[in-house]
């Protein structure tokens, strides 16, 4: 907890971050994104599943006097839990709460289940962060997230995929600078491991 706390004073919170044991981000995770977002002030910011990462990419933003975060979030219960603590933390007006029901998606030949994006459609992300949906859904639940949204991002795109040290993200990795060669792609050796990428300027698939 006091790599939380470090955090929460690093970002001058006033109160406690509400960390949760199991599904909270962890805090070297969410340093990584806080020091890119406070040097590179992006304006678009997605998050695949909201919690903790949602208030610190909004705080990023407030502090920045610029940029805004929309975060898919497939359960309802968890949109209305973030929700709650950005206005807490009166960080309401720096962030989207999307509700994203899963729903199919055909990539390769094989069925997933994914976010329902249809609201992002038209943004230009900056900043992609990948924490979602949650690993017991399907077998590679998080490939759709670059196949899906791909063209959505600006040239200078910059992606971060939490939990990259389990076996089927390190798959999902291969997968994707498979498919896509001009990502560049560095690994962190984080509590539970980081993949970032970086979007080739002029790459477009589809």
């Amino acid at each position: 907890m006091q790599a939380y706390k470090q955090l929460q004073q690093a970002l001058n919170f006033d109160q406690a971050l509400p960390v949760t044991a199991d599904w909270s981000a962890a805090a070297d995770f969410l340093n990584l994104i806080k020091d890119y977002c406070l040097t590179k002030k992006p304006d678009i910011i997605v998050e695949c599943s909201s919690g903790l990462s949602t208030l610190i990419l909004s705080k990023c933003c407030q502090i920045n006097n610029s940029g805004h975060v929309y975060s898919l979030e497939n359960a309802e219960e968890y949109q209305q839990k973030t929700l709650k603590n950005l206005k807490q933390f009166k960080l309401e007006s720096y962030a989207d709460v999307i509700y994203a029901p899963l729903e199919q998606n055909t990539i390769n030949n094989i069925n997933y289940d994914w976010y329902q994006s249809n609201k992002i459609s038209e943004l230009k992300i900056e900043v992609l962060v990948i924490d979602g949906p949650p690993g017991f859904i399907q077998k590679h639940s998080r490939l759709p997230a670059i196949p899906i949204l791909f063209n959505q991002l600006a040239d200078d795109a910059c992606i971060f995929l939490d939990d990259a040290a389990r076996k089927e993200e390190k798959e999902v990795v291969s997968i994707w600078l498979e498919q896509y060669p001009s990502l560049s792609h560095e690994y962190i050796e984080t509590e539970r491991g980081c993949s970032i990428f970086k979007k080739t300027v002029g790459d477009s698939v589809g």
